[in-house]
């Protein structure tokens, strides 16, 4: 054999030994190509069932914590964690409380000296304490991500700065993703999720689909929070319209019918609930009880008062002809009850009709005005009184006097609440008393009924489009 062909075949085999080793090298590099590829797809598979079953979720408006829980389960499948948790900013914005934690979850939080020592007899108190504690903001992992306002990838959590603290300590052996929650510029909370050392570490691609997982969630959160507000809102809306439905009750439904006199009454609530109330009582014999008054506040705290004023008013009227004496016993009767910050302005009136008298008592209230139809002139009725819930009693009873009137054919008496003289135009100027009184002296020679329609069409055309700012109630009595 030439001696060119003997060298020649030693060199072929290692060209195909070196073919072949090459070929091997390329099939593990396409398979692991291909396990890569295949573990993608399943990532991608498990990222859209996770933003299909949170799609499907903020459909049924479920609970914070129903919600907290699909998150944090999806997120931990589509990155195999070990476990996760959210946290929500409490409503003062100071701590962070666990919304839900995952079963398998390692602590994410540091865990006191005491603590430790307590769960080496009772595992259970680590579990408790972790699913108890509240964290201030700037506190571990979980508030220093908060306060850096971006995701992050701590690969060791016990070798963090956050957790350099003598008596609370951080011992596990654990990785961790965490991000911050934030929707429409606001900071909701925190989302995390975990794996142990032994799991292996979390990838680039896993921090990747991470950061996409978390700001998908922090959008869901935000608009079931906005759902559930609109939703609370509506309901909420509706509970008022039902009280004010009440309240409207417990308003007159008519004008009482007197012989030889008209009278007429009107309630404009500022809001759904009102504050103001008026009354009208038979005493029998010819008599007719008269009450205005007027709730410090508004709103349905406002409303509640008025309610018990009225009960409380209805409950001592009966027999007694001295309206002063009626609202020291509707004073003692509310007193315990009414809030310090509270008060009502009442004014009480009976209407003798036989003898055209009228005994009228303030407390607190502002003056009636008084139409006289021979001088045509317009007067004030300031009878002296203490508003209700300011005393007890004694110096209310002291101060709170009766006065007494006689009206003759064509005078009118208007009884009203502040919100008339106190309302507003563009320009923040008052209606006013010399307004007021100016209206109701060119309206009261036409009657009861037009003196309340010449002072809500003067107060529309001086308020404009501007906002009923507070309710507004109007009592017109006319002796024919």
């Amino acid at each position: 054999m030439h001696v060119s062909t003997l060298i020649l075949i030693p060199v072929a085999a290692l060209i195909v030994t070196a073919l072949i080793f090459a070929l091997q090298n390329q099939r593990r590099r396409v398979r692991a190509i291909r396990r890569r590829f295949d573990n993608l797809e399943r990532e991608e598979e498990r990222m859209f069932t996770f933003l299909h079953d949170l799609g499907l979720a903020i459909e049924n408006e479920p609970s914070p914590s129903m919600l907290s829980r699909i998150i944090v389960d999806g997120i931990d499948k589509v990155v195999a964690a070990r476990g996760g948790a959210i946290y929500f900013l409490n409503a003062e914005g100071g701590f962070l409380s666990p919304s839900y934690i995952s079963e398998e979850c390692p602590p994410l939080i540091g865990i006191p000296v005491e603590i430790r020592k307590k769960a080496e007899r009772d595992p259970r108190a680590l579990e408790s304490h972790v699913r108890l504690s509240r964290i201030a903001m700037e506190d571990g992992i979980l508030g220093h991500c908060l306060s850096v306002g971006e995701p992050m990838h701590v690969p060791d959590m016990k070798n963090h700065p956050a957790f350099r603290d003598a008596f609370t300590r951080y011992t596990d052996d654990v990785a961790v993703l965490v991000a911050p929650l934030r929707h429409a510029n606001k900071d909701l909370g925190v989302l995390a999720v975990a794996r142990r050392h032994a799991d292996g570490n979390f990838s680039n691609n896993d921090f990747a689909v991470f950061r996409t997982a978390a700001e998908q969630s922090s959008f869901a959160i935000g608009n079931a929070r906005i759902h559930r507000e609109a939703h609370e809102k509506r309901a909420m809306e509706g509970e008022l319209r039902n009280a004010r439905e009440v309240q409207r009750i417990l308003l007159p439904q008519h004008d009482p019918v007197i012989s030889g006199f008209r009278i007429s009454g009107t309630n404009l609530p500022a809001r759904i609930i009102s504050g103001d109330y008026y009354d009208y009582l038979d005493l029998g014999n010819d008599k007719l009880g008269i009450a205005i008054a007027d709730v410090s506040g508004k709103g349905v705290p406002a409303g509640l008062l008025m309610a018990m004023c009225r009960s409380s008013l209805r409950s001592v009227a009966s027999g007694e002809m001295s309206p002063s004496k009626v609202m020291a016993a509707v004073n003692r009767q509310l007193f315990p009850d009414i809030r310090e910050d509270m008060f009502i302005s009442m004014a009480y009136s009976i209407l003798d009709a036989a003898t055209g008298k009228l005994t009228l008592s303030r407390a607190g209230h502002d003056p009636a005005l008084l139409y006289r139809r021979q001088t045509g002139k317009v007067e004030l009725l300031r009878s002296p009184g203490l508003a209700l819930g300011v005393d007890g009693g004694t110096v209310f009873e002291r101060v709170t006097r009766d006065q007494e009137i006689e009206l003759k054919s064509g005078d009118c008496v208007l009884f009203y609440t502040d919100g008339v003289k106190e309302a507003v135009d563009a320009d923040e100027e008052e209606f006013g008393m010399d307004r007021m009184s100016e209206s109701f002296r060119r309206a009261a020679p036409l009657g009861a009924e037009s003196v309340l329609i010449r002072m809500q069409e003067e107060l529309k055309m001086f308020t404009g489009e501007g906002k009923q700012m507070d309710d507004i109630t109007l009592v017109a009595l006319e002796k024919r």
